[in-house]
């Protein structure tokens, strides 16, 4: 396939671009800093090539240092004692602000991860929709009682903030999944230290800005930039952090929870996702096959949530598998700055040889290559991009069937009966999302009780809201995100027994 088959936009005018790179700095107790030996760290464009962001380095003493302000913070009450109130006015403000600086915000995750400006202004703004929605939690949380204990006693449950929580985010989501954490941890009163990955710095240390604009007390939230090593391990490991929520690699994510094991604090995580859409013959094929496309070249396929194998019954598999290669034809791929743009830049040229060789151990496997399958060239551009890829004739044995590709890859397996496409769906170790296409409804029902996945989407695909909770089962990880679920993963449970009166029975009679 050349590039002439595909939907290529060249590169653009680039007046758009900031004339400098993006400093962006530690926040430690309410103060922006340098590190405390002056290293630095830079950010390339994926696509353009040019310097994005420069960034202090975070060590050791860094990290100590925002633990510190996080837990003095905490123990002061400052936050954690305040009215759900209280904290909801100022959640509400940084909403606010966040929508005042969508198009500031978006430009730089753009140049810093390669996705569409359009996604960009898209991750930005819609997370102003978390911060209020986690605001209302903020106000509604409450614990239970009981009683009827009997008339001496009365039970009371109480709902508090579990403490300091190192939030440790990927590149592909910097704001997004920053805000599917953060709002509900500050929600139920916790203070937090962040690390974002280093590739992704600019959106993170913006969200600081605006937390600070909006009077949020100083050393609630703190922020580190830097590498896994020693920022990430240390924040993991560290005895005055009592929580990791870590979104990011199923391998990391196993190296955390060893870590985290030797002071036995908390851990929650989402990991990644192999996730299956299966299409039985009933489905409207034309919706089916756009959302297929969509769920496939979404973030260049970068994404946990990629629909990146379908599972299609033998009767229909190869028409639908025709649809899905002539739309992906007319899928957008290009400059990520242009507001036309779909599909933009591959992270890093390392990932982009990681995706081409499982494309190519596919093709040793036997499976066969319906569109795509290999780097694409967009006139203009430095950066790394990938083609549009759709590879049938795969069996679940072959390694790009049951490995997280996280690029535009479509692997097309099929299957005859509903038992064997509930086996095929549920074939894999990870368990985070599925999705089903008929117009029966009781197909529909059928599968999603029996997929072990946390999210199954019938008849769409990655549809979300605020309210509806999201995690995965198996090695997609453990815990769950926003919705009232995702605020309880950030409180502890106390029981309170009270006597009332002096009705007590003595334990010890006298003699």
């Amino acid at each position: 396939m050349t590039s002439h088959d595909l939907n290529l936009i060249a590169a653009t005018d680039l007046t758009s671009i900031p004339a400098e790179p993006f400093r962006a700095r530690h926040l430690i107790d309410g103060e922006w800093h340098d590190s405390a030996d002056g290293a630095t760290f830079e950010r390339h464009s994926p696509a353009h090539g040019m310097l994005v962001s420069r960034s202090a380095k975070g060590g050791e003493a860094e990290v100590n240092a925002a633990i510190a302000a996080a837990r003095k913070t905490f123990d002061s009450g400052v936050w954690s004692r305040i009215s759900g109130k209280a904290r909801a006015t100022i959640m509400l403000k940084v909403a606010d602000l966040i929508e005042r600086d969508v198009e500031r915000m978006a430009i730089l995750e753009t140049l810093e991860s390669g996705k569409p400006i359009s996604q960009s202004r898209g991750e930005v703004g819609g997370a102003a929709d978390l911060w209020r929605y986690a605001a209302s939690l903020a106000r509604t949380l409450h614990g239970d009682s009981h009683n009827t204990l009997g008339e001496d006693m009365l039970g009371v449950v109480l709902k508090e903030p579990i403490g300091v929580v190192s939030i440790i985010t990927p590149w592909n989501f910097p704001f997004w999944i920053l805000s599917q954490k953060l709002p509900f941890a500050l929600a139920a009163g916790c203070t937090c230290v962040i690390k974002r990955s280093e590739m992704t710095s600019a959106t993170t240390v913006m969200m600081g800005e605006l937390l600070i604009e909006a009077g949020l007390p100083a050393g609630v939230v703190n922020i580190v930039l830097g590498y896994g090593q020693p920022v990430g391990s240390l924040m993991t490991t560290h005895k005055h952090v009592d929580m990791v929520t870590f979104t990011g690699s199923t391998a990391v994510g196993k190296t955390i929870t060893s870590l985290a094991s030797g002071t036995l604090k908390k851990v929650a995580l989402e990991l990644g996702g192999k996730n299956p859409q299966v299409i039985f013959p009933d489905a409207d094929l034309e919706s089916a096959a756009d959302a297929v496309t969509f769920g496939v070249y979404f973030n260049v396929g970068q994404c946990c949530n990629s629909s990146s194998r379908i599972i299609v019954h033998e009767d229909i598999a190869e028409d639908f598998v025709s649809r899905v290669v002539e739309l992906s034809r007319d899928v957008a791929f290009g400059d990520p700055l242009d507001p036309e743009t779909q599909v933009g830049a591959i992270v890093t040229p390392e990932h982009q040889g990681k995706i081409d060789t499982y494309v190519r151990q596919a093709v040793e496997d036997g499976a066969e290559i319906r569109l795509g399958g290999g780097p694409l060239a967009v006139p203009g551009l430095e950066g790394q991009f990938y083609q549009p890829t759709v590879i049938s004739g795969v069996t679940s044995d072959m390694a790009i069937a049951r490995d997280e590709v996280f690029g535009p890859v479509l692997s097309v397996l099929t299957f005859k009966t509903m038992e064997e496409a509930i086996a095929l769906a549920n074939d894999a170790t990870y368990g985070l999302s599925a999705g089903v296409w008929s117009e029966n409804i009781h197909t529909c029902l059928g599968f999603a009780r029996l997929a072990q996945a946390g999210t199954v989407w019938t008849n769409t695909w990655m549809d979300g809201f605020p309210e509806m909770t999201f995690g995965g089962m198996k090695q997609s990880g453990q815990g769950r995100e926003i919705g009232p679920y995702g605020l309880e993963e950030f409180l502890e449970v106390k029981t309170v027994a009270m006597r009332i009166g002096r009705s007590r029975t003595p334990w010890v009679r006298k003699r």
